[in-house]
């Protein structure tokens, strides 16, 4: 039986258009949709058990993949089959994970899936800008208790002008590159890179994409309604006590005021909440707290939340003391560790990261090898969260999500202030030793520091600042948070990352965590973030104000050199003989490559040795000289023969050339030992090839001065030389 399809189409301008499909794939899935624009099409399925899970959170599972054959790729290495997901899937996921997970309700708990597929790649098209589409139009099939349609969309900007889910060659040249997540009523998330815009574009580019997505969200509904909009499930909601509710808040409410209000240190602070928490739970028989103990926890847990965002909001107070606008103390430290290539150490507050650099050739870039993108990066970052760093013991299995993400937005936020010509592979790994908000943070002020120890030409320094906010919406009051701690990101309504130069914005990361947040609640939480973020910045300088003018004399020296391609192979030699024994004198590394633009090879010298450097830049310059014609060189010599003399270029060693016995001198030689002998240097002139001889021709007699009334002796006939020949050919030794 032919399937009933139901189609939904969303013009995007300049003739491409986003198609939203249903009823033909995955019918048995909750939900199902084919997203597809130009050959790029992503199939997204949603699935959630009716049986809630027995844990006090939503265990949902967003899990983007990219298949091979979308491509018409095998997948790489030793098993053809595709395995752990690459950083851009995992990257991918959080991006729609993090608007998702915020619409389900708070006490929906059973065990939900959102898989997106990408089915068939277009150059042209980069899926990761559809997928928050493509979930979202799946659960709005489905009968999931979710608050309402949301959507995706990047934003590019080239010229001052805005493009919508530009494509890759696109953003080659954008100075915005963002991702935005949106229902039709607020922003919920903002991810992306800049070329040091301002606070203003940044939220012009915001309010494009959330024009665009208002789109998206009503094609999903009609695509819903077309389809047949189902009955939200029932479930079994979490069990609830308002008297028990009212009695524990007036128990813990203004202890946990005071506490707050006293301001104090992490450990010290959270000390007294439990404190606070066990004389509550003591008040209760054993029979109650078996009965009802875990709302005793989740309203305590309200109403420390409550008590906490009250004393912002009504003295501008914070947990540690702070004012809402203040960073907290910052110690910085440079070349900590004596063997790295570049290291520092940047401490604010109670959060602390050790970033470290190292050099190398272009051997070790990162290499990319995904169905919808493969290149290279020649600067990366790597950022560690060790359980210790917020004083936990917990299992460590492998890099986390958390890790690729915090680390990406780190990377984003440096790599446009590398230099294009740095020569080196960089890559900067951040350990974070202590964590009480913003460790993402951190790391790019660690990493930038790091950068400049180690030499790396840095256009600007960046720095990073962490924002929150407390909002009341009833009372219309709210409350900006400049650097904000562990525990203000969990009762806050919006966690903002943002970095940049003193000109102007790098990256960002925003999380809103409330319905209908203004457009000036948001340009006020971008300017105190400048005033911030500049704060840090001045910090760092003081710390070190410009890159180092070399790298560390134990580091490795980079010089590139570029020869053209027919002499790769004589310089490589065969079997790599040439180049291993090189390297194996020279004490360097080299790494050579082709530049099919120039049809050139480049050759990347690494070496701590200058001397191993100078060698090998040497060896290439013997390897490809070429003397000009009517030019005079040093050569020494190093054989004799009866006919001549074989020299060599000094300029050039392992270049020779025959200095023929008749160049010698002016006056005729019968012995070439009596003008020359082996490892004298003198001058000789290069006349190119010998138009009778067809071998290159130098003189040593030419940058002579010709004796008084010499008379040159008349060239022999044709006849002669032939005999000459001949008799040259009589004189050699025959085989019997």
């Amino acid at each position: 039986m032919i399937p009933k399809v139901f189609k939904e189409v969303i013009d995007l301008g300049d003739g491409r258009e986003i198609s939203i499909e249903t009823g033909k794939l995955a019918k048995q899935a909750h939900g199902s949709v084919v997203v597809q624009s130009g050959k790029c099409m992503l199939l997204c399925t949603v699935v959630s058990n009716y049986k809630q899970s027995d844990v006090d959170f939503l265990p949902l599972t967003v899990d983007y993949r990219e298949k091979f054959a979308a491509s018409g790729r095998y997948p790489g290495g030793f098993f053809k089959r595709e395995a752990r997901p690459s950083d851009g899937e995992v990257l991918t996921m959080r991006l729609v994970d993090r608007v998702l997970r915020p619409l389900f309700p708070k006490d929906y708990h059973a065990e939900t899936q959102v898989m997106i597929q990408l089915m068939s790649h277009d150059e042209d098209v980069m899926p990761d800008a559809m997928a928050g589409l493509a979930a979202s139009a799946a659960i709005q099939l489905s009968d999931f208790p979710f608050e309402c349609a949301i959507s995706e969309v990047r934003v590019g900007r080239i010229d001052g002008k805005f493009i919508l889910n530009p494509t890759r060659a696109q953003l080659e040249v954008s100075d915005i590159d963002m991702v935005i997540g949106a229902s039709a009523d607020s922003v919920m998330m903002v991810e992306g890179e800049m070329l040091e815009i301002s606070e203003e574009e940044m939220v012009e580019a915001i309010k494009f994409a959330h024009d665009a997505i208002k789109v998206q969200c009503a094609a999903q509904i009609r695509l819903a309604e077309a389809f047949g909009k189902k009955e939200v499930r029932e479930y079994a909601p979490e069990r609830e006590d308002e008297a028990l509710a009212a009695k524990i808040h007036d128990m813990a409410y203004d202890k946990v005021y005071a506490i707050a209000q006293a301001g104090s240190a992490k450990h010290e602070r959270s000390a007294a909440f439990s404190a606070i928490k066990e004389e509550i739970k003591a008040s209760f028989s054993e029979e109650e707290l078996a009965d009802f103990g875990d709302l005793v926890s989740k309203y305590y847990y309200k109403a420390e939340k409550n008590a906490v965002r009250d004393l912002t909001l009504n003295e501008g107070l914070r947990l540690d003391g702070r004012k809402t606008d203040e960073i907290r103390p910052i110690w910085c430290e440079i070349d900590y560790l004596p063997s790295t290539h570049g290291s520092s150490i940047f401490t604010r507050g109670e959060t602390q990261a050790l970033a470290t650099v190292t050099l190398g050739t272009s051997r070790e870039a990162n290499k990319i090898d995904m169905p919808s993108y493969e290149g290279e990066e020649k600067f990366y970052l790597h950022y560690n969260f060790p359980p210790f760093s917020t004083g936990e013991a917990r299992p460590i299995r492998g890099t986390s999500r958390r890790e690729v993400g915090h680390g990406n937005l780190a990377q984003r936020a440096l790599k446009n202030q590398i230099p294009a010509d740095c020569p080196y592979t960089v890559r900067v790994v951040s350990e974070v030793l202590e964590s009480n908000g913003s460790s993402s943070m951190a790391t790019v002020c660690a990493g930038t520091m790091a950068l400049m120890d180690a030499g790396v030409q840095m256009t600007k320094p960046v720095s990073g600042i962490a924002m929150g906010l407390i909002s009341d919406a009833d009372s219309g009051k709210y409350a900006v948070l400049s650097d904000i701690l562990g525990d203000e990101d969990h009762l806050g309504d919006m966690d903002f990352k943002v970095t940049g130069t003193a000109d102007g914005i790098t990256a960002c990361q925003m999380d809103i965590k409330v319905k209908g947040l203004s457009y000036e609640i948001l340009v006020n939480a971008l300017k105190q973030a400048s005033a911030g973020r500049l704060h840090i910045l001045s910090k760092l300088v003081e710390t070190i104000a410009t890159p180092k003018a070399e790298v560390k004399s134990y580091a490795p020296k980079m010089i590139t050199a570029r020869i053209p391609n027919e002499y790769i192979g004589a310089f490589i030699g065969p079997g790599g003989k040439v180049i291993q024994e090189l390297q194996k004198t020279t004490k360097t590394t080299i790494v050579v490559t082709e530049d099919p633009v120039t049809e050139e090879g480049i050759i990347e010298i690494l070496g701590t040795e200058p001397e191993g450097i100078e060698a090998v830049l040497a060896k290439i310059d013997s390897l490809t000289f070429k003397p000009i014609v009517g030019d005079s060189y040093k050569v020494r010599v190093i054989k004799m023969l009866d006919f001549g003399a074989v020299v060599e270029y000094l300029d050039a060693p392992g270049n020779e050339v025959l200095l023929h016995v008749s160049e010698l001198a002016w006056e005729r030689t019968e012995n070439v030992s009596d003008v020359v002998n082996m490892g004298d240097e003198f001058e000789v002139k290069y006349f190119g090839l010998d138009p009778r001889t067809r071998k290159e021709k130098v003189s040593r007699k030419a940058l002579l001065e010709k004796p008084e009334g010499y008379v040159a002796r008349p060239p022999r006939a044709e006849g002669d030389r032939k005999n000459d020949r001949r008799n040259d050919r009589d004189r050699k030794p025959r085989r019997d």
